[in-house]
C-alpha cells in the first residue's frame, strides 16, 4: 500500500474555484484517460451526499462524499471530503453519459476543473495522494469526476478496463489495450461497444496535443542586425 487510510473525513488540497480563472503553461497537455488511469492513487465510485449550497458560500467550499468502491486503490472506511459544493438548478448539470473524451462542462469555466455536483450524484473521482491529504489526480480539463449513475454506465467500464491494463507490465498494456478495442470493434450493432471501441483507439494513439503552443525563441541580436 502506498498511502495510508483515514478513517475519518479526508480533506483534499484546495483549489481554485470557479469565481478565479485559471490558465495553463504553453505545451500543456489534457491527461489522456489511460494517463489519468496511471496518475491516480485511488479511483473512487462515491455518492455526493452533503456540502456548501452556493459557489461563493465560503472561500473553500467543501462537500461529503460516500465511498461506494475502489476501481483502483483500497476503498477508504468512512465518508471523504473535498472542495466543490451541491450544484442546484441549472448548475446542477450531470455529466453526458456517452462523453469518454471532453471533461464536464464546467471545467471550462474559471477553476478549469469541476467543482458543482448535485446531491445525490454517483462519482467517478480520480485522486491523488499528496503527504497527508488527498487531491485531484489530473490536472486542468481532465475528467477527474464525471458522474456514473448506473453500473453499465460507459465511463465506468471504459475506466475499469484502463486500471487493468495499468495492473499488467508495462510491455503488455499496448497489446491489451488493442485486444480490447478490436473485440469492441467486433461488436457492429452494439452503439456503445463502438463508443469505447474509440476511447480506446484514442489512447492508443498517444498523448493530446498541447492546449497552447511553446512560445517561438526570442530571435538573437545578430538576426536583429541582419534585417536593417
Amino acid at each position: 500500500m502506498r498511502f495510508p487510510i483515514v478513517f475519518v473525513a479526508i480533506l483534499l488540497l484546495a483549489v481554485p474555484l470557479p469565481a478565479i480563472a485559471c490558465s495553463v503553461v504553453p505545451g500543456y497537455r489534457v491527461p489522456t484517460n489511460v494517463e489519468l488511469v496511471a496518475d491516480a492513487d485511488l479511483i473512487l465510485l462515491a455518492t455526493v451526499t452533503e456540502g456548501d449550497r452556493a459557489p461563493d458560500a465560503i472561500p473553500e467550499q467543501r462537500i461529503t462524499v460516500e465511498p461506494l468502491a475502489a476501481i483502483m486503490g483500497e476503498l477508504p472506511a468512512g465518508p471523504l471530503a473535498m472542495p466543490g459544493w451541491i450544484a442546484t438548478g441549472a448548475e446542477a448539470m450531470l455529466s453526458n453519459p456517452y462523453e469518454l473524451k471532453d471533461a464536464h462542462p464546467q471545467s471550462l469555466a474559471g477553476a478549469c476543473n469541476r467543482m458543482g455536483f448535485p446531491r445525490g450524484s454517483r462519482v467517478l473521482f480520480f485522486l491523488k495522494w499528496e503527504g497527508d491529504h488527498w487531491r485531484a489526480a489530473g490536472g486542468p480539463f481532465s475528467r477527474w469526476a464525471e458522474d456514473v449513475l448506473t453500473d453499465d454506465a460507459p465511463w465506468l467500464q471504459v475506466v475499469r478496463l484502463y486500471a487493468e491494463a495499468a495492473a499488467l507490465p508495462a510491455g503488455d498494456r499496448t497489446a491489451y489495450l488493442t485486444a480490447r478495442r478490436d473485440e469492441l470493434s467486433a461488436e457492429r450493432d452494439n452503439p456503445v461497444a463502438q463508443l469505447l471501441a474509440a476511447d480506446i483507439d484514442r489512447q492508443l494513439a498517444g498523448p493530446n496535443a498541447p492546449l497552447r503552443r511553446e512560445l517561438p525563441p526570442a530571435p538573437d541580436d545578430e538576426a536583429d542586425t541582419a534585417e536593417y
